[in-house]
């Protein structure tokens, strides 16, 4: 992909397209010490290779990083100069803090986020730009793929809700969305309260429900545009004692805060509950049979 001097973008296929008719846009990353160097270069070249590529990409440095991802930061900031900016701080205060950080950094109005270890396809902002803009939206998110070590060989996929009445109503039980997908504005999030350090692990559900709480325009695009790199246990883990509290301190916010009614409340949390304490083994099957959809 190249950028002509007339502000047209070459695609892969070679169709010019003319990149004036969609606003910049800001992309917001988070990054931290655990993490592979190699997949935030991944991740950050699928953005590169977009069909409309980035203005501007946010990354936040949660907390000290390893010398393998500050190369890898580097290399990358020299090689796109004024791309880069990026927000650092010690020590690690997780990722709702991090991208509260983040998003008043973004100089752009339409945000876009991406995790450190996914893979964008390459028409995935060009798409969200055009539903963005075409139905008058504040916030867009897709389908996306699961995959453990090749996104082509994906292990399985979300049957999220498209429409906005549907993302509502299902947004009272679980999240309507998935966060590496999402595009939104920057000042319908502000306005929301941006996003909170309070919730760990529903930082983002907790975002879009006060978005959409406050009149915002949603949608999800029905293809993947996003693949999620998980690890083989990833399911398993998402479940356990230590789990237990931080679904409890979201579900009763959103009560406390009137999102849910509380028979509302006890459909969304009850079954949350109990799929967090059965055994790793059927928690998995659950998320990969029955919450999403298995591939082959």
């Amino acid at each position: 992909m190249k950028i002509t001097e007339d502000s047209e973008v070459v695609a892969s296929n070679g169709v010019a397209q003319d990149t004036n008719i969609f606003p910049p846009y800001s992309v917001l990353m988070s990054v931290y010490a655990k993490e592979d160097s190699s997949f935030l270069e991944e991740s950050l070249a699928s953005m590169l290779a977009q069909t409309i590529p980035p203005e501007q990409i946010v990354l936040v440095e949660d907390g000290p990083l390893t010398d393998s991802l500050y190369s890898a930061i580097s290399r990358f900031d020299k090689a796109h100069p004024s791309l880069l900016t990026v927000v650092s701080y010690s020590p690690n205060h997780g990722l709702g803090y991090a991208l509260m950080k983040g998003v008043p950094e973004c100089r752009n109005e339409i945000v876009a986020r991406m995790d450190s270890d996914d893979i964008a396809f390459p028409d995935r902002m060009e798409t969200e730009l055009c539903v963005m803009r075409d139905r008058s939206l504040d916030m867009v998110g897709s389908q996306i793929v699961e995959f453990i070590d090749n996104p082509d060989t994906p292990v399985a996929a979300s049957t999220l809700p498209v429409s906005f009445e549907d993302i509502v109503a299902y947004s009272k039980k679980r999240n309507p969305f998935r966060h590496p997908s999402m595009v939104f504005k920057k000042s319908k999030a502000l306005a929301a309260g941006n996003y909170s350090p309070e919730f760990l692990y529903f930082e983002d559900w907790d975002l879009f429900n006060r978005m959409l709480a406050s009149g915002c325009r949603a949608w999800n695009v029905d293809r993947p545009l996003v693949a999620m790199r998980v690890s083989a246990d990833f399911y398993g883990r998402r479940g356990g004692p230590a789990y237990l509290p931080h679904i409890w301190r979201f579900k009763t916010a959103q009560l406390k805060r009137g999102y849910f009614t509380f028979p509302q409340f006890l459909a969304s949390t009850v079954p949350h509950v109990i799929v967090c304490l059965i055994p790793n083994g059927l928690r998995s099957f659950i998320y990969t049979h029955l919450l999403r959809k298995g591939t082959n």
